[in-house]
């Protein structure tokens, strides 16, 4: 299935905080409209539920790949998730392909559920896929959990993509291992995706697989000239230091940053004690303080900013580095627009010629 004039470029649906989640059907509509090949749906537990977003996403759209990015394998029990993965997988035709994340440790402690680990990953995958291939899960016990009995149906042979959100050499590892997929992180430098996509394709062969049959799509954060500058400096610097309040240490270490840039934005007094995330409440100084003052000038030039024309050779930057498709991240489809539009004049000049010939719609399938 190849729906799309870009099929290599996708895009976030409902990018960052929203309170009003059926923007995401005018914005479905209009990625495809652009030929983006794909949309990603992000799931947060307030307004943003991943399968009730594939679903409208599926229901708005008639070429458009639609990939879950992420959820949490651990949030719901797994014929419950082997069911919205179906379901959306059939609704869409085939333009649906199911995305994991490990999530936030904090996060799952106060909840209740435990935290996720690698092991409970791929038993899980493991029961999803039987599921999809109507075979009955019994007296399972593994690290996903105790499953006496699951079933969905004895006729399915679904062939339905699993990608894998990663971050560490770990769960990079993992991906090539068990995913048809991986969608990298945000704020990777060059030379990590570099690595990252190395990791992933010598994990995949050293577990027999093809190598080139695990799709890399790699995040970068967007943010173009013509958007307000105050949209621009949350998009980029905002949602850089939630990042940090987040998970710094992690992805510190996934480019190998120096340790001690990071202690230094954590001991900023601006920073001790925000009382929320800087991408959803940050003030104009603030995010300007931040910027010029307390991140470092190379942790913000892993993304894609300037005009349309920069932000469009940055894109092709990524896949000079080894990723096989590119998902425009942090910014609306009509805020993309000109960029999709640079990348259209340039996308013929690339060699080779068919480079992205035949790449199937489907953001989990090569």
């Amino acid at each position: 299935m190849n729906g799309q004039r870009f099929p290599e470029l996708g895009c976030y649906g409902l990018a960052g905080h929203s309170a009003t989640p059926r923007d995401l059907i005018d914005e479905a509509r209009l990625a495809e409209e652009l030929g983006i090949g794909s949309m990603f749906l992000s799931e947060r537990f307030a307004t943003k539920d991943a399968g009730v977003l594939a679903g409208a996403a599926i229901a708005a759209t008639t070429t458009l790949g639609i990939g879950t990015a992420a959820t949490n394998h651990n949030t719901r029990h797994p014929l419950i998730t082997a069911t919205m993965a179906a379901t959306a997988h059939r609704m869409s035709g085939g333009r649906y392909a199911f995305g994991l994340g490990r999530g936030f440790g904090m996060l799952f402690d106060l909840m209740g559920v435990p935290q996720v680990t690698s092991a409970q990953i791929e038993d899980s995958i493991g029961i999803y896929r039987r599921l999809w291939h109507g075979e009955a899960v019994a007296g399972h016990d593994g690290p996903a959990g105790q499953f006496p009995y699951l079933n969905q149906d004895s006729s399915f042979d679904e062939d339905i993509p699993v990608m894998l959100v990663a971050i560490g050499d770990k769960t990079l590892e993992l991906a090539g291992r068990v995913a048809d997929a991986v969608v990298l992180h945000t704020f990777l430098s060059d030379e990590t995706l570099a690595r990252s996509v190395a990791t992933i394709r010598g994990s995949a062969e050293r577990a027999g697989r093809d190598p080139a049959s695990v799709r890399v799509w790699s995040v970068l954060a967007t943010v173009e000239d013509s958007i307000p500058e105050e949209a621009r400096l949350r998009k980029l610097v905002g949602r850089l230091a939630t990042y940090m309040q987040g998970y710094g240490g992690v992805l510190v270490d996934a480019n190998r940053w120096d340790q001690a840039d990071l202690e230094r934005f954590r001991n900023d007094p601006l920073v001790q004690g925000y009382p929320g995330a800087f991408d959803a409440i940050g003030t104009v100084e603030e995010l300007t303080y931040l910027r010029d003052e307390v991140l470092p000038a190379h942790w913000l030039a892993a993304s894609g900013t300037g005009n349309a024309e920069t932000c469009a050779n940055r894109v092709l930057d990524q896949f000079d580095a080894g990723a096989d498709s590119v998902i425009l991240h942090g910014a609306t489809p009509s805020e993309l627009a000109p960029v999709v539009e640079a990348w259209a004049a340039i996308r013929p000049a690339i060699r080779p010629a068919d480079r992205f010939a035949g790449l199937p719609t489907n953001p989990g399938l090569t």
